[in-house]
């Protein structure tokens, strides 16, 4: 845990250039995570629980629990949505709260939208997780507390029925998010500015069978962009299986089983092929998924995705 905490304070008080949003592996089921332009994409409301728990075996690693909700207005131009989420990493903690609005141009076969996020962002340490010997140490003097700041996300989604594109850019408004004052000087922590690019397609193969590739790309400065890259299958209609490829050297394995017409559930279990090999069992991630009944019939819905 003293390892982990000191990554821990340097990750919440240096000025760290580095991708500071959480990790999906079952991005292509939770895009109002990343795209708010997705939002009221559904014939239904739509809400998506995602639970992740990742570098299993390290004390302290982060855990992530993503939860949103959207829906098509009776204005079909009109979509709305909320996400919330809570993420920790040994003793720190952001969480975060945001409502979506999103706005469509609807052409005879596809949907373009324009989605906006706002809301807030919080951000504290939970020193109730940390044995410390010497409440004098001046290395834990003057260290990081609390904080609440805006923030606003915006994306593109465009979309038919077998194919999807969607470009997003989060964390707009940068605010500092941690101030430590240490030896006269202060050091300053920013929420930083990602971009994601994302796209996806389905191609019906036989009358029970359909493949669906899909990608992300996530882009965030003085950082390496990464790749997720995923090749799933829909079989009869009711199970995704599928495989994913991520450029930090990680491949993941997923699956998706719609339990009734109205609920899914599903699970993803990553492998890492890096340094981090040997210390971890893998990162696990389950979901639920479920769908309300259509509130409109009039808005074009991909059949996919």
């Amino acid at each position: 845990m003293k390892k982990l905490f000191i990554v821990s304070l340097v990750l919440i008080s240096s000025s760290l250039f580095a991708q500071q949003d959480p990790l999906f592996s079952q991005y292509m089921f939770n895009k109002l995570a990343v795209n708010p332009g997705y939002a009221g994409t559904h014939l239904a409301l739509s809400a998506d629980v995602i639970n992740r728990w990742q570098w299993v075996g390290i004390d302290g690693a982060p855990k992530t629990l993503s939860a949103s909700v959207h829906m098509p207005m009776r204005n079909p131009r009109l979509g709305i949505g909320f996400n919330i989420y809570n993420d920790k990493l040994g003793p720190s903690i952001n969480q975060g709260g945001l409502a979506t609005f999103a706005y469509k141009l609807i052409f005879p076969k596809s949907v373009l939208s324009f989605g906006l996020q706002a809301g807030i962002k919080y951000m504290d340490i939970d020193w109730s997780v940390i044995d410390v010997i010497d409440n004098e140490d001046i290395s834990l003097i003057g260290l990081a507390t609390k904080k609440v700041v805006p923030d606003a996300n915006f994306g593109i989604y465009y979309y038919t029925k077998n194919y999807y594109v969607g470009l997003s850019s989060k964390q707009l408004l940068q605010n500092q998010m941690a101030v430590v004052n240490k030896e006269d000087k202060s050091q300053f922590t920013h929420l930083l500015r990602h971009f994601y690019g994302m796209a996806g397609a389905a191609f019906p193969i036989t009358e029970g069978v359909v493949f669906r590739p899909s990608m992300l790309v996530k882009f965030v400065q003085n950082a390496p962009p990464q790749l997720d890259v995923n090749c799933s299958f829909l079989l009869a209609n009711t199970i995704w299986v599928g495989a994913s490829y991520r450029t930090e050297k990680a491949v993941s394995v997923m699956a998706e089983l719609k339990v009734t017409k109205t609920i899914r559930i599903g699970y993803s279990y990553d492998m890492w092929f890096n340094a981090l090999q040997e210390a971890n069992r893998g990162s696990h991630e389950i979901r639920l998924g479920i769908d309300l009944e259509s509130l409109t019939n009039r808005m074009l819905s991909p059949r996919y995705f």
